[in-house]
């Protein structure tokens, strides 16, 4: 009689283990902004990769902590004073040590620097539980340009205190690095934004939408995305587009985004095209529409707006600020203007304006940079940092 066929299954064991990270965060979609969008790709790219992520945030008005999706822990919130439409998170402190006790994560992430941030960076500490965290907004210049600009030391004193405590803090670009180096910021590891090339892509280009606006083919559409703000620097915008009306240029203004300085806008522009806030397949196609983006603001961490914009074909006119310092080499792919240079920014848009030819040019090159930056990369360096961290002895805090 044969023996039995024996069938050994061997037991395949990924080279790189999956991570177990808690992701702290006061912003998220549905909320519109670079760091709710940005926090969004993290936590979904990272979980398709097979890691474990719970994600902590405030819950919005219309939730319950009930509403809560697999993964999620919702906490109490409280509108910020400068926007009243965007929620921040109230301390948990108790909350997290009990969740984190039960289901231990390897590192904790943490993306704000609010409320909640701070009791989340107490609670790991104080279960020995490993922290990162992100420098995503200039709070710091925030406070200048609403009337606050006596809370500067103090704001930049805590951010500083707020961000050493952590293993290491992920800043976008290398300028804002060295700019946090100088202010006595430690461990800074500049990791940038990445693009969807394919949500936002010349290909969405609308001749109904252009229509809509009253632009034909020879008009030349301005766009401004994001939100509509004082530290956004939008009279810059108003500016250069007075001056091509004046010029006697077939052109349009179109603004993306909604926020407390509308009604002014509306105002120093009563025939700006004022289209509201946008998403997914809308917004794609209000980039590409348009053929050039203008983007004076000076308080920018990075600026996904940018990235999209350059992956949408469109030149921009931007400062030497953020992400558009840190992509654009003026002439090629775009426009760059020193900072505060408001008639050298007016002079630049005009003069793109009017040249169809270096326009086209700088359009292609602007996609090609776009087409080098994508999100997958971003990812992989985020999974390499975290995997660093989780490696040095967790209990050991700094």
């Amino acid at each position: 009689m044969k023996e039995p066929l024996s069938i050994e299954i061997e037991r395949i064991v990924p080279d790189k283990p999956s991570l177990r990270v808690a992701v702290v965060t006061e912003t998220y979609p549905p909320d519109i902004n670079g760091v709710a969008h940005t926090v969004s790709i993290i936590v979904t790219g990272l979980r398709e990769r097979g890691h474990e992520i719970t994600l902590i945030r405030p819950r919005q008005q219309e939730e319950s902590a009930h509403t809560a999706q697999p993964g999620e822990l919702l906490v109490r919130g409280a509108p910020i004073p400068m926007y009243k439409q965007l929620r921040m998170g109230l301390p948990a402190l108790g909350s997290l040590r009990k969740l984190w006790t039960a289901r231990r994560p390897d590192l904790v992430h943490i993306a704000t620097q609010g409320p909640l941030g701070w009791s989340a960076a107490r609670a790991a500490h104080k279960l020995g539980i490993p922290v990162s965290s992100d420098f995503r907004t200039n709070f710091h210049a925030y406070s200048q340009l609403y009337g606050l600009g006596w809370l500067k030391s103090t704001i930049v004193s805590y951010l500083r205190k707020f961000h050493n405590a952590a293993r290491c803090t992920m800043v976008p670009t290398q300028r804002l690095k060295d700019e946090l180096v100088s202010g006595g910021f430690e461990r800074l590891i500049v990791v940038p934004r990445g693009v969807d090339t394919e949500k936002f892509s010349p290909s969405h280009r609308s001749l109904r939408l252009r229509e809509s606006w009253g632009a034909t083919s020879t008009t030349i559409v301005l766009l401004s995305v994001g939100r509509l703000a004082v530290e956004k620097n939008l009279g810059v915008v108003v500016n250069a587009y007075d001056r091509l009306k004046q010029s006697g240029a077939d052109v349009k203004l179109v603004f993306v985004g909604d926020g407390p300085e509308t009604t002014t806008l509306q105002r120093l522009c009563p025939d700006g095209i004022f289209a509201g806030t946008m998403r997914g397949q809308d917004l794609a196609e209000h980039y590409a529409s348009a053929d050039l983006f203008v983007f004076p603001s000076l308080t920018e961490t990075f600026g996904n707006v940018t990235l999209e914009a350059m992956a949408s074909g469109l030149c921009v006119v931007a400062y030497d600020h953020a992400a558009a310092g840190q992509l654009i080499v003026s002439q090629r792919n775009g426009l760059l203007l020193p900072p505060n240079d408001e008639s050298g920014f007016t002079a630049a848009t005009q003069a793109v304006a009017q040249d169809a030819a270096g326009r086209e040019g700088m359009r292609r090159q602007a996609r090609q940079t776009a087409l080098n930056n994508s999100w997958s990369i971003i990812l992989s360096r985020t999974e390499e940092i975290f995997r660093s961290l989780v490696a040095i002895n967790s209990s050991k805090p700094y």
